[in-house]
């Protein structure tokens, strides 16, 4: 099988065209950055999903597209953000369409449900994204069933919770840093919710399961095990051996204040994260382990694994490169002061 992968430089796609080479398939990346440690014998084309020459040069021979590309919630990319994931979507599918590919495999974010119901998503939970990144992928979505339908294309639309694993910065990077130095760790609310994460590899593993079944279908896929927000952070705290306390704050105060200092540009905090981090927030994953996926990592496991590769790679992860905001630290701003007086 020929593979081409959007956004194949980033944190899932470049995960997804190591495990595609290791199997043997033929893969091309295209970004607008290249990851130097990209392996050789997978292709780089770099180019831009908006440029639709450019997308219609990679489709070339392609059976399976994997469209990763994205502008993340973390960038705070404002207008930008329908620009890349709803245009630039909408350029994928339709050149994918008329390329031949068999199939299209979308990621898209738990973003597209809005604020979490009480109790477990579901595929019956309506999506009502609230805050511009949800919406561009919500529609992002909508551009691609569309355009899958009409052409006949298989679409297969996967939705992680937040991913965890070896590499993984961006705001856990702050978590980590905080707890290494024996730091306060703040939750808005008293954190006793029902939190889901989700490992990089147990994704992948689904992901895979997804791809050889080759039928149309969207999935939520989150790890089976798991406890609250807080337990979960207090048994990192444990693991690392740091004295660290998680501390509640209060919820209407907090987000308004939050809200203030996303609209100075003062906080890495955007709206996604302030407007739903004091909400329960899990996936429903009975549908999964009945295709006979079984994650191997639970919350607390991840959460380990992930703060040991963060203080085995604190030199490279400070000083890496910029280009992929889940795989590099980010500015913390104003949070910067409150981590000094914690």
């Amino acid at each position: 099988m020929r593979h081409l992968i959007t956004g194949g430089s980033g944190f899932i796609g470049n995960l997804t065209a190591r495990r595609l080479r290791d199997r043997g398939d033929h893969v091309r990346v295209l970004d607008v950055w290249e990851d130097q440690s990209r392996p050789a014998d997978i292709e780089f084309t770099n180019c831009s999903v908006l440029d639709r020459d450019g997308v219609r040069a990679a489709m070339r021979d392609i059976d399976i597209v994997h469209h990763n590309a994205a502008l993340v919630a973390q960038t705070d990319a404002g207008r930008d953000y329908w620009t890349v994931n709803v245009e630039g979507t909408r350029i994928v599918a339709e050149e994918a369409a008329k390329a031949g590919a068999k199939a299209l495999i979308h990621v898209s974010s738990t973003a597209a449900y809005g604020i979490p119901p009480s109790g477990p998503i579901t595929a019956q939970t309506p999506l009502r994204p609230v805050e511009p990144y949800g919406r561009s992928k919500f529609a992002g979505e909508q551009v691609a069933d569309e355009i899958c339908k009409t052409s006949g294309m298989t679409l297969i639309t996967i939705r992680p919770r937040a991913t965890l694993g070896g590499g993984r910065l961006g705001i856990f990077q702050i978590l980590f840093e905080w707890i290494r130095e024996n730091r306060a760790v703040y939750v808005i609310g008293s954190g006793d919710i029902k939190f889901q994460f989700i490992h990089a590899h147990d994704l992948m593993d689904f992901y895979m399961l997804a791809l050889n079944a080759g039928k149309s279908g969207t999935y939520n896929v989150g790890t089976d095990r798991f406890g609250t927000l807080r337990g979960d952070l207090e048994a990192l705290i444990r693991y690392a051996g740091s004295t660290s306390k998680v501390k509640s704050l209060p919820t209407a105060l907090t987000i308004n204040t939050l809200r203030a200092l996303h609209w100075m540009r003062v906080s890495p905090l955007v709206p996604w994260h302030y407007l739903t981090y004091h909400k329960e927030c899990y996936f429903d994953v009975e549908p999964l382990l009945a295709m006979g996926w079984r994650p191997k990592y639970s919350n607390e496991a991840m959460l380990q694994e992930s703060y040991d590769w963060y203080c085995q790679s604190l030199t490279k992860a400070v000083a890496g490169s910029p280009q992929s905001p889940h795989r590099t630290p980010i500015k913390q701003g104003a949070l910067w002061l409150l981590k000094m007086i914690s």
